[in-house]
């Protein structure tokens, strides 16, 4: 059976079709992160989605090959820049390092490349593009130097988001951002130079400029994967006008069709509330990280509800998650005490009445995670069920730890072996431990927190403190 998912583009779940069937390989492509800044847990719900996504195809045997562009030109990054008087490259420099830390914390597969878009391979493409939009009447110069596409010229702008084109169409020639564009709805391919934008700025056929957001995932989506891509996925506020965008820039200069899956994930709510600095409940992974909370249980709590449901994040949550985890490691620890891995041990395929095909077969409808879980948890409850009993030989529980080990390669959840503790850490450890001893708390989260300094977070239990690498 082939996995079905939610197609955007017809509002229907479709079974999975690909462009080369016949190697089974797949192209896909994810929109990444504007590096102005950390990227917050709403950014990494949507990774942490795409995330699943790849660790299940390719549990499936597809050949997946997974692009993610990182934008590194807009509006936030050079204002940024210029608020600090240096260039470009050194103010994004270290929010992408960040966002890679941060990715490798939270378990996310590498994609196969990160293109950025300053790249001159990039711009060259978006440049190419425009040209040819230009060429073909999609796109004109305005006078203010910019290029912008002439959405009344593709016929199809709107199917994704299901827009009515109509509505985006004022009469006459429209005043809109301090210059003159023929439709309010235009969007700009190529930005004019100005003094604000200080010394970002290419050279190009209209003019010194900058690309525009949109014609930058086009450009490095084809010049990498193709004209055609198998799927593309990205947060729902990317929906529109970006990927209308993206879909309108690429089908006129490919005349072809675009992407035959689109697939986005629903909006992170915090406590019930639009996640935002102002309102004192935004988070980046890095900074529950530093709370003491794990990259898994950030993981676990981001991942456990379907993507296209709304995700309420809370610390209750977290709580829940760090619940969740610990149960599935007493129970590996369960089953490592009771046999070996035997690699000559087919995995098991039924437990009692339960089905364990059934995990993976969860994700094949539209990667919903939670009959997944649930598989995985009615597991846990008859193999200890089983343990307790004795009922269990030891060719099953190798059975079983193989079949984790398939659940494992998609959730990524299993604890990391664990690492030689520095001799810094183990002093203030000991230091902490007597502090602990003798109830002096102060000194006890000073402890905690220089600790914590140097990269290492403490879990608490009865009587002992277990050190773990943040990230």
């Amino acid at each position: 059976m082939l996995p079905h998912f939610h197609n955007t583009l017809t509002r229907q779940t479709e079974p999975l079709t690909l462009l080369d069937p016949e190697q089974k390989k797949l192209r896909l492509y994810t929109c990444g992160p504007t590096v102005y800044d950390h990227a917050h847990i709403g950014n990494f719900r949507a990774y942490l989605f795409e995330d699943l996504l790849q660790r299940h195809l390719e549990s499936r045997g597809y050949d997946v090959e997974r692009i993610m562009n990182l934008t590194d030109v807009d509006d936030k990054t050079i204002r940024g820049a210029h608020a600090k008087g240096i260039s470009l490259d050194a103010y994004t420099r270290p929010y992408k390092d960040a966002f890679f830390a941060d990715c490798a914390a939270l378990r996310l597969r590498p994609a196969k490349a990160y293109p950025e878009a300053t790249d001159p391979k990039n711009i060259e493409r978006m440049i190419a593009m425009i040209t040819t939009l230009v060429e073909r009447q999609h796109a004109y110069q305005a006078e203010d130097g910019s290029v912008y596409f002439r959405i009344t010229s593709f016929a199809d702008y709107g199917k994704l988001a299901h827009v009515d084109l109509q509505e985006q169409r004022p009469s006459g020639r429209v005043q809109s951002d301090e210059y003159e564009k023929e439709q309010i709805a235009d969007f700009a391919l190529w930005k004019a130079w100005s003094p604000e934008d200080g010394d970002v700025r290419w050279e190009s056929p209209w003019g010194a400029g900058r690309p525009g957001w949109h014609i930058e995932c086009s450009a490095m989506a084809t010049r990498l994967l193709g004209d055609q891509i198998d799927i593309h996925c990205g947060g729902i506020d990317n929906l529109f006008p970006h990927h209308e965008a993206e879909i309108a820039q690429c089908e006129c200069v490919t005349g072809r069709s675009f992407v035959s899956l689109w697939m986005h994930c629903a909006h992170l709510m915090v406590d019930g509330s639009k996640m935002s600095k102002s309102a004192g409940n935004f988070y980046t992974a890095r900074q529950l990280m530093e709370r003491g909370w794990s990259g898994r249980e950030i993981r676990y709590t981001l991942l456990a509800v379907h993507y296209r449901i709304p995700l309420n994040f809370t610390m209750e949550g977290l709580e829940a998650s760090r619940q969740a985890i610990a149960r599935i490691d007493t129970w590996r620890e369960r089953l490592q005490e009771f046999a070996t891995v035997d690699t000559s041990v087919r995995p098991l395929e039924k437990l009692g009445s339960i089905d364990l095909e059934n995990f993976f077969n969860s994700l094949d409808n539209d990667l919903n995670i939670s009959a997944a879980l649930a598989v995985l948890f009615e597991v846990i409850r008859e193999s200890n069920r089983q343990l307790d009993a004795g009922t269990f030989s030891a060719d099953q529980v190798a059975g079983l730890r193989q079949w984790w080990q398939r659940v494992n390669s998609i959730l990524a959840l299993e604890q990391e072996p664990e690492e030689v503790i520095p001799e810094a850490v183990a002093t203030l450890l000991a230091a902490r431990q007597a502090a602990r001893d003798a109830k002096n708390w102060g000194d006890s989260d000073r402890l905690r927190d220089e600790i914590a300094s140097l990269g290492w977070q403490i879990k608490d239990t009865k009587g002992t403190q277990k050190v773990l690498r943040r990230f």
